[in-house]
């Protein structure tokens, strides 16, 4: 129970990796804001938290924008007070090579992935200076190393590494812990759903030193030993989720 009587916010948390890290967080005590941009998948995970006899809330809204992000964290205060963590997972893809990618596919991704990520920390990271105390984590991808046709998702990726590291440096002071995970590959239901899921997954299985594709509880692992006080003296670092592929 290393979160008792903390609360976390996670974003994109209706689905996937985002479910599986508040999931982890209840079941060690937190109490939990649920937000995510589709409102019944939102207000759906909140309530198998509840009926299970966690605390949660949900909150819908749309994360590159400053008034659902500033709302996010406002309806938390107000549910309990306090905000002690804060996961930017809210992500989105639109793949396509450079030649064919259009304006808004950049812009898209760009503004959820990482505009996103810094708006949040902004709203959260002003109650956990006052209260001297937070947990950021921000999840990046290793894909911020570069990938073919993820031009939009790479550059994002690549921008939460930097964005990691500034707020680091500039809340440290604050004793406000910010980091970055990085995962690789994981096993989501939109994975599954892939036309190619099997091709993938034997490929990532081949390429891939731990023989087998990530899931989305690998990742959960990982950000709540960052958001756990057995981080205490580690900020601005990336923790790759990869099974030990970085290229």
């Amino acid at each position: 129970m290393r979160f008792q009587g903390k609360v976390a916010i996670v974003t994109g948390s209706g689905k996937g990796i985002g479910k599986s890290i508040i999931q982890k967080l209840v079941h060690e005590g937190a109490f939990v804001t649920v937000t995510d941009l589709n409102k019944e998948t939102c207000e759906e995970t909140a309530m198998e938290i509840l009926q299970g006899g966690g605390k949660a809330i949900a909150v819908a809204g749309d994360v590159s924008k400053g008034e659902d992000a500033r709302n996010i964290v406002e309806k938390t205060i107000e549910a309990y007070g306090k905000i002690d963590i804060l996961v930017n997972n809210a992500g989105v893809l639109k793949d396509s090579r450079i030649n064919d990618m259009e304006e808004d596919d950049w812009d898209k991704v760009i503004d959820v992935c990482l505009k996103g990520a810094f708006l949040c920390s902004k709203y959260a990271s002003a109650y956990m200076v006052e209260q001297n105390y937070g947990k950021i984590i921000n999840i990046s991808s290793r894909a911020y190393l570069g990938n073919p046709g993820q031009a939009n998702y790479s550059s994002a990726k690549a921008g939460i590494i930097g964005l990691t590291r500034s707020l680091s440096k500039e809340l440290g002071k604050n004793n406000i812990n910010v980091n970055s995970v990085a995962p690789g590959l994981i096993e989501t239901d939109a994975l599954k759903n892939h036309p190619k899921y099997e091709k993938i997954k034997e490929l990532q299985k081949k390429d891939t030193p731990i023989r087998r594709i990530g899931l989305p509880e690998d990742v959960a692992n990982a950000v709540l030993f960052f958001a756990s006080d057995d981080a205490a003296y580690i900020s601005g670092d990336i923790l790759h989720v990869s099974g030990g592929r970085f290229g």
